[in-house]
């Protein structure tokens, strides 16, 4: 919001104050002079009574998730170019989807350039919103109509609506609970905080907030992360919820006090920020992926060391093609087939020093640092050390050694929200086919144990590793996901 865009918008506000402080009363007609006696006296009529603002029905909760990502959540395309205030700005240099939250311009705090976003990346001089808390909704309406700021061609009513009715009666000043260095306050309850997360968070996120990355390897994000590095964030996603996670209850509506969320944040910050073990086990699948890296034009230098394997590309840079989803390369499900390479498998290197798989990533023809960071390489080797023999749990004829029972009721509890009830809500084929959660366990099942194990690369999927599943919960639930659809 621009001087222009404030100073509109404050005269629409002063405007509806104005008219409340004088109870809605029209100025008393100015006195005239008395008729003419020849003149019959003129006759008026008394002065409308103004009418008192009307009083805005809607969710404050549902327009605090809009302020955060209203895209997302209306589940619209982002409009094309910046918004059209971004251009008098200099600082911030993001661009696209960005420039059309309203966080991104006024900030988790809602003081815009008198708050955290004062300075740094994502400073913009824009004012913030914090001063209309409490006041008339309506103004606040109006102001998101207007020039140069008018959402209306993007957002229905009612959404805009909720925007205001969140922005008059939904902020929450958090100078109380965020401290110096961005680090919670003193007094916060540890033991409190934790109870109110294990009571609400705990079956999303899991025992030590890293049950997902909403990021991705490139720069890992679970609940650890964003509480240390943006407390006023992860504030107002804990009050309002997480646009798009229908899942994510918001503090507001659970009851908890104000003073409360000093205990969330107190705990929150106490949670890891990495998840090595996990991290690694997506890059094994696919670190592009997981990276967000660019695809490579070149195939990986040992590839032309083998003549079985025809693929080209990405795939000859993903260690899973070249050492299997069972860990046992030659000797174990790409012995034959069109994925053979004759590479041999990782299994055997597990009992192997850091330094010594360290080397042997960065080694000649096999060197991983001119694309993944020294922590994505220690990723990369903490998963390695910790592999697993999946023989136990799948057989060669691809049945697994699980309780179908008991996998159903994980699968309902973790998966089903996003997989559906059948497996059949997301499509995994990019061709003609058809490729669902079913499809995949019955004609590979190691890919499958991977990918509940350690989340999906580039999807802020569950890992179950750190949801504090066993291998054999994990089994369970693949022993049920073979019984769902296949087509």
């Amino acid at each position: 919001m621009n001087k222009k865009m404030f100073a509109l918008f404050a005269v629409v506000l002063g405007v509806m104050l104005v008219i409340a402080a004088c109870g809605g009363q029209a100025a008393a007609p100015a006195a005239t002079e008395a008729p003419a006696a020849t003149e019959a006296p003129a006759v008026t009529e008394a002065p409308a009574a103004t009418e008192a603002p009307v009083e805005l029905s809607g969710n404050a909760l549902r327009g605090g998730m809009l302020y955060d990502n209203w895209i997302k959540v209306l589940g619209v395309d982002t409009p094309e170019g910046d918004q059209p205030l971004w251009a008098t700005q200099t600082t911030n240099t993001r661009s696209g989807k960005d420039t059309w939250r309203c966080k991104e311009c006024h900030g988790w705090d809602y003081k815009g350039v008198d708050g955290a976003y004062g300075k740094g990346s994502h400073a913009t001089g824009f004012v913030g919103v914090a001063q209309v808390a409490g006041t008339d909704a309506n103004a606040i309406l109006a102001s998101l109509k207007s020039e140069n700021h008018d959402f209306s061609m993007y957002m229905d009513d009612q959404s805009l609506t909720d925007i205001a009715l969140f922005l008059a009666n939904g902020q929450f000043d958090s100078a109380a609970l965020v401290g110096e260095g961005k680090a919670a306050a003193a007094g916060g309850s540890m033991e409190n905080g934790q109870a109110i997360y294990e009571e609400n968070c705990i079956d999303c996120h899991g025992p030590n907030g890293d049950g997902m990355n909403f990021a991705d390897e490139s720069g890992p994000e679970y609940v650890g992360t964003i509480a240390n590095d943006n407390p006023w964030e992860f504030i107002h996603k804990v009050r309002n919820g997480q646009p798009g996670a229908d899942k994510m209850p918001a503090m507001v509506d659970v009851g908890i006090s104000d003073a409360e969320y000093l205990d969330i944040l107190t705990y929150a910050q106490s949670l890891p920020t990495s998840s090595p073990v996990v991290e690694g086990g997506r890059m094994y699948d696919n670190w592009i992926k997981a990276t967000g890296a660019a695809d490579m034009t070149e195939n990986q230098p040992l590839w032309a060391t083998q003549t079985t394997n025809t693929r080209t590309g990405n795939d000859t840079w993903r260690c899973k093609e070249c050492h299997g989803w069972d860990y046992l390369g030659a000797e174990g499900r790409y012995a034959t087939g069109s994925h053979a390479t004759g590479f041999p498998g990782l299994i055997s290197s597990a009992g192997k020093t850091p330094e010594e798989l360290t080397a042997a990533l960065k080694s000649e023809n096999h060197d991983f640092s001119s694309y993944l960071n020294d922590d994505q390489i220690a990723a990369l080797v903490a998963f390695n050390q910790q592999m697993q023999d999946l023989k136990p749990y799948i057989n060669d004829d691809k049945t697994v050694n699980g309780d179908v029972a008991k996998g159903e009721t994980a699968y309902k509890a973790n998966c089903a929200s996003c997989h559906g009830e059948d497996g059949r809500a997301i499509d995994f084929d990019d061709g003609e086919g058809k490729e669902f959660v079913g499809t995949v366990s019955a004609d590979n099942p190691w890919e499958v144990f991977n990918k509940i194990a350690y989340g999906q690369p580039g999807a802020a999927m569950t890992a179950g590793i750190n949801m504090g599943w066993s291998w054999q919960d994990i089994t369970d639930i693949l022993a049920y996901i073979q019984t769902l659809p296949i087509e």
